[in-house]
């Protein structure tokens, strides 16, 4: 059953809430290391871990979602590809990569608005499973991304 409208998403958690994001946007998963601090930094941004040779930096998806923020031995940090630009992304867990029918997610609900809304690219419903498609490019707005790149 591999039709043209299957795409294929990791799927992690981040507090009690199962996400994913589409396989193409994920370099990698490592496991969790310390990342060196930057100053003046905003707070949702770590600091940055090398990886391939160049400091990438390292976003915290849990205080990005207002969540709280736990390192334990499930943590793991995504090595993401937006744009060209690699950012390291921590999740609480690295569940599995699924295979979803994309005609099968639908549209955040009307009441998730602000903040939250802007990162969302859809629901997967999967019998009592419920996973929130996350849109990577719109976790950090360019602004946001261009200070990343200036901090590191």
């Amino acid at each position: 059953m591999n039709s043209a409208d299957d795409i294929q998403v990791v799927t992690f958690r981040v507090g009690p809430q199962e996400f994913a994001l589409d396989i193409s946007q994920v370099e990698r998963i490592l496991r969790y290391e310390k990342p060196a601090a930057l100053p003046r930094a905003p707070e949702f941004l770590e600091g940055v871990v090398r990886y391939e040779g160049t400091a990438i930096p390292v976003v915290d998806l849990r205080k990005r979602l207002e969540l709280e923020a736990a390192i334990t031995e499930a943590t793991r940090l995504m090595v993401l590809s937006l744009d060209g630009q690699r950012i390291g992304m921590l999740v609480d867990q690295v569940r599995e990569v699924i295979r979803v029918d994309s005609t099968t997610i639908t549209a955040p609900p009307p009441m998730v608005r602000g903040l939250a809304a802007n990162y969302i690219a859809g629901i997967i419903t999967e019998g009592e499973r419920t996973v929130v498609l996350l849109n990577a490019l719109r976790l950090l707005s360019s602004t946001e991304r261009q200070a990343l790149q200036a901090a590191v």
